[in-house]
Order: structure tokens, then C-alpha cells, then sequence
């Protein structure tokens, strides 16, 4: 089964329209390495140069931000969800 992947409509075009991605991968840079490998220019789009999390991304695994477990070192297990948020700002 491994990992679900939630993508976010701006980087659907990416995926070729799927909302979801079904991986294997023990971490959450596994995961960003496997979706680079099925779907090539993903990664720039989540990571910088240096392979931290841009900083307008947000990735959580079951509901609670990498940024504040493990960061991209965090293990994800068999039947874990990944959800890729891009930051949104603006309004009044």
C-alpha cells in the first residue's frame, strides 16, 4: 500500500492531473525523491536548492506539519498520508 500522496491543484499539471500518488519510501526526502522520479520537476517546485522545504510549502504527514517533527528526515510508515499545502496569503 505504502504512502498517499495529496497534491495540490497548482501542481496537478505536474502530475498529470492525479490528486493523489500511492509510494513507497521510508522518510518524507524519499517520498519528494519518488515523486521527482515519477513526475520530473516536482522537486524544484517543493524544495530548494539545498533540499530544505521551500518555505511557501507546507508538508503534513497525518495532519501535523514535518517543519515541527522531523522536517524532511521525518519517517512515514505504511498507510501514512502526506499532504503537500502550498501557502496561501493575502486578503484585508
Amino acid at each position: 500500500m505504502g504512502v498517499t500522496i495529496r497534491i495540490p491543484g497548482p501542481l496537478r499539471r505536474v502530475t498529470n492531473g492525479a490528486p493523489t500518488v500511492q509510494l513507497e519510501a521510508a522518510n518524507v526526502q524519499e517520498s519528494i525523491d519518488a515523486l521527482e522520479g515519477q513526475f520530473p520537476g516536482i522537486k524544484e517546485r517543493l524544495c530548494d536548492e539545498n533540499g530544505d522545504l521551500r518555505y511557501f510549502v507546507n508538508i503534513y504527514l497525518n495532519g501535523e506539519d514535518v517543519r515541527f517533527l522531523q522536517g524532511v528526515k521525518t519517517p512515514i510508515a505504511t498507510g501514512d498520508e502526506l499532504s503537500i499545502v502550498p501557502a496561501v496569503a493575502g486578503g484585508r
